[in-house]
């Protein structure tokens, strides 16, 4: 990379229309994100250490709690340093990795949805094949896929994105690096990059949230044929906080693509939302809604609360 730029850092300018509200932002960002580690720790912990849960539906949420440990650190840390009055500069090689990574957690991530959406298909749509459909090997396969996705889909953006040179301005008009937010900086035409970056994630957050109609539309025809009112209400709870989280990560984008003439405040706060909000939110909802979750967090901070008497 080093050969096609002459600048060695970018400085972020923040989350735009925010001056003079850093010090609120920090504590709230601050709070927002503890509690996502802690939330998602807990869960995962929950997961792995109660035999009962040791199926594909927790596995899947087992690797879900990780990604929203994983996602928002890629921006949230860097955010927070420079809310706190530290100097807004990100290396260029700095600038590069957070862009690979938050579109490889963040497409890998969505695609994990549309294996849960799957996985709720197979166990609602066809419960007595279920343990054979969703075997072990098969639920690392489709983990496997879904990472495999999430890396041809980081490495393709962030290569269109810095095979361009960058000799002149280097302030980044965000609080990360983002392909709509680099890409204005290039000292090359960027029409190839700006194509391939729009029609790739529109593609693929198409294609998933295609699959996840699908899989859901089944699944909604599955339970109304079920005759009994407690087999329906018990089809569906294993299904709503699933659908809760969609909804959560897939609601603001679409929000943001429907809007007739950009918003860059809009824009901000959605990707605040997807970023930081969601992955902690997405904690509260498996906990609260889940009953084996729930139990197996009791038990959980029981054998915390033991241990520290001890």
């Amino acid at each position: 990379m080093r050969n096609h730029t002459e600048l060695n850092e970018f400085i972020l300018l923040g989350i735009p229309q925010t001056e003079g509200l850093e010090t609120v932002l920090f504590v709230v960002f601050s709070f927002i994100y503890l509690s996502t580690l802690l939330g998602n720790s807990l869960i995962f912990t929950a997961i792995v250490s109660s035999s009962a849960l040791h199926t594909p539906m927790y596995f899947f949420l087992g690797l879900l709690s990780i990604f929203d440990i994983l996602f928002p650190s890629v921006t949230c840390p860097k955010m927070l340093f420079y809310l706190s009055g530290q100097r807004q500069a990100i290396s260029y090689k700095g600038c590069a990795a957070q862009l690979f990574f938050y579109h490889f957690l963040g497409s890998t991530e969505g695609c994990l949805y549309s294996v849960m959406a799957y996985d709720r298909f197979v166990a609602i749509c066809h419960p007595l094949r279920y343990m054979l459909v969703m075997r072990p090997g098969v639920c690392v396969g489709l983990v496997m896929a879904a990472w495999l996705v999430g890396c041809l889909q980081a490495t393709i953006l962030t290569s269109f994105t810095f095979q361009l040179t960058y000799c002149g301005p280097n302030q980044v008009d965000y609080f990360f690096c983002d392909i709509p937010a680099v890409l204005p900086l290039a000292c090359a035409d960027t029409s190839l990059a700006q194509k391939v970056g729009s029609s790739n994630v529109g593609f693929l957050a198409l294609m998933l949230f295609f699959s996840i109609c699908v899989s859901y539309t089944r699944i909604g025809i599955a339970i109304l044929r079920i005759r009994s009112a407690k087999g329906r209400q018990k089809a569906f709870s294993t299904c709503s906080a699933h659908l809760t989280a969609i909804l959560c990560a897939y609601g603001p984008v679409i929000i943001i693509y429907l809007q007739p003439t950009p918003n860059p405040l809009l824009g901000a706060v959605v990707q605040i939302l997807n970023n930081v909000v969601s992955p902690m939110l997405n904690s509260l909802i498996y906990s609260l809604r889940n009953k084996e979750v729930k139990r197996s967090l009791k038990k959980v901070f029981h054998n915390i609360v033991f241990t520290a008497v001890e």
